[in-house]
């Protein structure tokens, strides 16, 4: 068992990465779009979506950087 998740330990690290850069990105355009394109218009009864779309981009953003750190702490370690 050891060993298999040694094999796939770097595919797993890599795809989790790469899985959260991009919803990070997902994040942070559909946070834009909500801010500059739909401005203060009531989304769904949740809010205004200035708001909602700041929170977007907001998390957005920090899922990007961590996407970048954990891909460049797998470099950095020979993990990948």
């Amino acid at each position: 068992m050891w060993m298999m998740w040694t094999k796939w330990r770097s595919w797993l690290l890599a795809g989790a990465a790469l899985a959260v850069y991009l919803l990070g990105g997902i994040g942070v355009m559909a946070g834009l779009i909500l801010i500059g394109v739909i401005g203060d218009r009531d989304l769904w009864g949740w809010g205004s979506a200035s708001s909602i779309g700041y929170l977007l981009f907001g998390t957005g953003l920090c899922l990007t950087i961590l996407g970048v750190l954990v891909m460049r702490i797998m470099r950095n370690r020979n993990w990948a």
